[in-house]
């Protein structure tokens, strides 16, 4: 089930942390995440899961950055996010679907448990010019059913900036 924007206010400061919160950005059923200033984006054109891959840092300036098309960017939320007993899940908002702006390519699913800046897998269909601090997403929350082992450890938790893909660490204790 999915939490309505009067329960996420409930729990806010509790099993549900925002930070900054404001409760303007609050909808019937999520809350408006925004896009901080600044991108990677991957410097090879083939990338190697078993490898670290080499990023360029990217400031998105106050006057806008204009995206192209058929490329990664990676972004992160301004807002750290923490939660305890429910699913954390990221959608683009409709205005941001609406200018062909997906906010992430596969992974808008969080663990129960997850703490951290949500790192954006940013790609667009047409060239748009996006502006930092704008709300660009949001977050919900489902509740869980049955008993769970919360998210406490693994490569992405606590991060505070834009994580790159960090499944080259899958690989360093397999043996091939």
């Amino acid at each position: 089930m999915i939490l309505s924007g009067k329960e996420i206010l409930r729990h806010i400061g509790k099993e549900i942390i925002i930070d900054p919160f404001d409760p303007k950005r609050l909808n019937p059923n999520s809350y408006n995440l925004s896009l901080a200033d600044e991108l990677l984006t991957y410097e090879t054109a083939t990338l190697d899961m078993k490898l670290q891959n080499p990023v360029r840092h990217i400031a998105i300036p106050k006057e806008g950055l204009v995206l192209e098309p058929n490329r990664l960017y990676l972004g992160r939320t301004n807002e750290y996010t923490e939660t305890k007993g429910f699913v954390p899940m990221l959608e683009g908002r409709s205005s941001t679907g609406r200018l062909g702006l997906f906010i992430h390519v596969t992974a808008g699913f969080g663990d129960v448990g997850f703490a951290g800046c949500w790192t954006l897998e940013i790609f667009c269909v047409q060239p748009v010019r996006i502006y930092p601090n704008v709300q660009i997403c949001q977050i919900y929350y489902h509740d869980i059913l049955g008993e769970y082992d919360p998210y406490t450890s693994g490569k992405y938790q606590g991060s505070r900036e834009i994580r790159p893909s960090l499944m080259y660490k899958d690989f360093e204790d397999r043996q091939e």
